[in-house]
Order: structure tokens, then C-alpha cells, then sequence
């Protein structure tokens, strides 16, 4: 505890504990420490991460990057946002209006075009079935480097969607799965008493020994990571956060349960989950795209934005980064499906957002008049989690090592942007 308090403490608050002898000669260990806090400025002040994963690929030209002048402009016109000279959907007005706060990413470009793979790609930075490894996703390494092994509530929550799990680094940065955010977690309802609950996790415990004595197995640890969180967690009071039951907020989000998982998301911030993951399917929109992706624009306009403003309000926006993106983008052409048309997969050139963090409304990257191109800073998904990686305080090239003792960078080859967007 004294660390944390020691490293939020700004360079003018350090000079003024140093003048005041506050740093006995036992302290002097702290004053690097302390410097180097000073000096980061904003890197590693977020706390908490939100991502919003749009399932199945949403379409950059119909969202963030409008082409009005190009052959497959569609029919959506762009509207202008917060920050001069950007533009985006006329289906987002309400993101328009908090622009400012973020930043869009549209050089995106990656070599993933079918979905499962390219799901996997951006949630490790790694391919499918390279080394033979199942690497960690972005949330579980988060809940490996930032998260607090002491608190009762889980590091990462994955929300009304599956995502990807611990890979190599084990059950304890598995995430906690929700399926229904308006049923919350229904486990932690016991029907016995507090006295019969406590006798059958001593039981339990002492089978577990007496089995581990004999086998040894490494399961039976894994197993026991598990029930301990599942224990913790049905004993503490945060758990009420799962609860969004009463929140007043409920219905400003939308309805529905993305909107039900961004308000659980922004409760499950205030009570220190670093990691929360909320899925919207339905962007795989090879047929009818426009009709599918200006109802799935709605949804996202009112859930994202009273997210990012209610985290204001609160104080917590700076302390948290939201990710808009799902695993690539759709062509920039329209495709040749009778009544219905739509766009296909499209990885070489895509969108991606990002709000909070203490973001000032910038821009990365740029695509051609078609949207086809990426022209100015193309941005790998190696880049983009080394800038998350960043954010969070994070060091990106840090290696954590596999079962068999094989060290693995958390992300390679990286450049991230983020002095661009600070």
C-alpha cells in the first residue's frame, strides 16, 4: 500500500515530502522509485481496461472512416464530431460528441482474414498454433502484470460472449464468464447458510490434500485455484457490482445486453477489475449491411457514450481505456448479393477506437480514397497492444515463460503510438 501511495505522488508532491524530511535515510531505497513515477507523467495511470469486441468484423467505411466520394461509399453520410476536422457515422452522433476523449485508429492493417484466426491474432498479437503455444489474450496478461492477487473479485471478466483464455499462464488469469449481464453471476446465491458453507470448503479441502498427497497431480492445483477464487468472490462485497439490478443507470445505456454488459463493465470498474471484455455480435455482415449495421451503430452509440461520460463524471475516465474493435474490417466495395448487399472480410486496411486514458482526440493513421489502403502509419496489431500494454504500465516486452521453460515476449516487434495519442 505505502508503494502505490508513494507512486501516484506527483514531482511537485515528492519535492515538497523531500524539503519536509519526510524521507528518513531507511526510505532512501523509494527516491529512484520515486523519480521514475515523476517522470512517466500519465504512462501507467490507467488502472482499468473496457473492451468492447464487435463480433464478426465491423465495416470502417460504414463507422470511423467514411469514403462520401468513393465507388462503395454506401449509404451513410458523415457527421462531424468534437474534434475539427474529424468525421464519423451519422449513426454515432452521440460518440461524435465525446470525440475529444479518444482517438481512432485507421491504419489498422493485419494478415488474419477468417474469424476465428483473426479473433485469436488480436486478442494475443500472436497466430494460431505458432510454436505449438496457446498464448494469453490481452486480458489475462493484464490480469497477470496489473491485476491484484489479493482482491476478492476476478481480473478479468469476459461478458455476455466467449472470449480467449490464460494460454501458458495458467487457471488463475482464466477469465470469469458472464452469459447474461441482467442475471449477473448466479453462483454466488447460496442456499445454505454461512456455517454450512464454511464446513463444506473445509471438507472439500481436506479431500483435496489427502488426494494430492497421494497423486500429486497438477490438476488437483489447478482445481484448487479455481474453487479458492470462486469462494473469495462469493464472500465479498464487491460482488454487488454484478448486481445491475438497481443502478439508475440502467435503460441510458440502451436495452439489450451489450447495453446491460457496459453498465456491469462500468460498475465492475469502480470496484478495481482491470480487465472486462463485452461482446456485440452480428458485424459479419456479408448480406444487408447497411440496415444490420446502422441498428448495431445504435446500440453501440448509446452504450459507448454514456459509458465514457458517466466515467467522467465519476472521476475515472482518465483511469480507464475503452477499445472499440472487433478482428478486421469489411471491404471497401459492396459485393454483389442481389437485394441484400454487403460487404465482405477485409483485413489489409480497417478501423479501430479508443477512448479515455487521458486521449485528447487524435488520429492514427490514414487510408486511401477508397478505404482499401492504408497510406499514412499502418498500424499492426503487435502495435496496438504494445500501446495498451503501455498505457496500463505495462513493460510490452517483458517475457513470461511456458510450462516447459520457453520464454515468450508479451508482444513482439512492436511500435506503439503512444506518445501520439497523450
Amino acid at each position: 500500500m505505502f508503494s502505490v501511495k508513494l507512486q501516484e505522488k506527483t514531482r511537485r508532491d515528492i519535492l515538497k515530502l523531500s524539503a519536509a524530511g519526510v524521507f528518513a535515510p531507511s526510505l532512501s531505497g523509494w527516491l529512484p522509485l520515486l523519480a521514475q513515477a515523476a517522470a512517466q507523467g500519465g504512462q501507467g495511470r490507467v488502472k482499468s481496461c473496457i473492451l468492447l469486441w464487435m463480433d464478426g468484423g465491423p465495416s470502417h467505411k460504414d463507422t470511423w472512416d467514411l469514403k462520401p466520394d468513393s465507388q462503395g461509399a454506401g449509404e451513410f453520410k458523415p457527421i462531424k464530431t468534437s474534434v475539427p476536422g474529424v468525421q464519423i457515422s451519422e449513426h454515432l452522433p452521440e460518440v461524435a460528441k465525446i470525440m475529444h476523449w479518444g482517438t481512432i485508429v485507421r491504419g489498422m492493417t493485419t494478415p488474419e482474414g477468417a474469424h476465428p484466426r483473426a479473433k485469436y491474432y488480436m486478442h494475443t498479437g500472436y497466430r494460431e498454433g505458432q510454436g505449438g503455444i496457446i498464448y494469453p489474450s490481452i486480458g489475462s496478461i493484464v490480469s497477470q502484470e496489473v491485476g491484484r492477487p489479493e482482491s476478492p473479485m476476478p481480473n478479468y471478466v469476459c461478458i455476455s460472449g466467449r472470449s480467449f483464455g490464460a494460454g501458458f499462464l495458467g487457471p488463475k488469469h482464466q477469465p470469469l464468464l458472464i452469459t447474461d449481464p441482467n442475471r449477473g453471476v448466479e453462483d454466488l446465491k447460496s442456499a445454505i447458510s454461512a456455517s454450512q458453507f464454511d464446513n463444506r470448503v473445509g471438507l472439500l479441502e481436506q479431500m483435496e490434500k489427502a488426494f494430492h498427497r497421494e497423486y500429486g497431480a497438477d490438476v488437483i492445483n489447478d482445481h484448487k485455484t479455481t474453487y479458492q477464487r470462486a469462494v473469495r468472490l462469493m464472500q465479498s462485497a464487491e460482488a454487488r457490482a454484478f448486481d445491475i439490478s438497481t443502478d439508475k443507470s440502467k435503460g441510458k445505456y440502451g436495452t439489450g445486453r451489450f447495453a446491460d454488459g457496459v453498465l456491469m463493465a462500468r460498475r465492475l470498474v469502480e470496484v478495481g477489475v482491470p480487465f472486462i471484455e463485452v461482446s456485440l455480435g452480428g458485424w459479419d455482415t456479408h448480406q444487408n449491411n447497411f440496415a444490420r449495421v446502422k441498428t448495431l451503430s445504435q446500440q453501440v452509440d448509446a452504450a459507448l457514450s454514456t459509458l465514457v461520460v458517466e466515467l467522467k463524471e465519476r472521476g475515472l475516465l482518465d483511469s480507464t481505456l475503452i477499445i472499440w474493435m472487433g478482428e478486421f474490417g469489411r471491404t471497401p466495395h459492396i459485393n454483389n448479393r442481389g437485394a441484400q448487399p454487403g460487404r465482405d472480410h477485409y483485413p489489409r486496411a480497417w478501423s479501430l477506437a479508443m477512448f479515455g486514458a487521458g486521449q485528447k482526440g487524435a488520429v492514427i493513421g490514414k487510408t486511401d480514397k477508397e478505404g482499401a489502403t492504408v497510406i499514412e502509419r499502418p498500424t499492426t496489431a503487435q502495435d496496438f497492444l504494445a500501446t495498451v500494454c503501455e498505457l496500463m504500465g505495462i513493460d510490452h516486452t517483458k517475457k513470461n515463460e511456458t510450462a516447459t521453460g520457453r520464454p515468450i515476449q508479451i508482444v513482439e516487434k512492436a511500435k506503439p503510438f503512444t506518445k501520439d495519442i497523450i
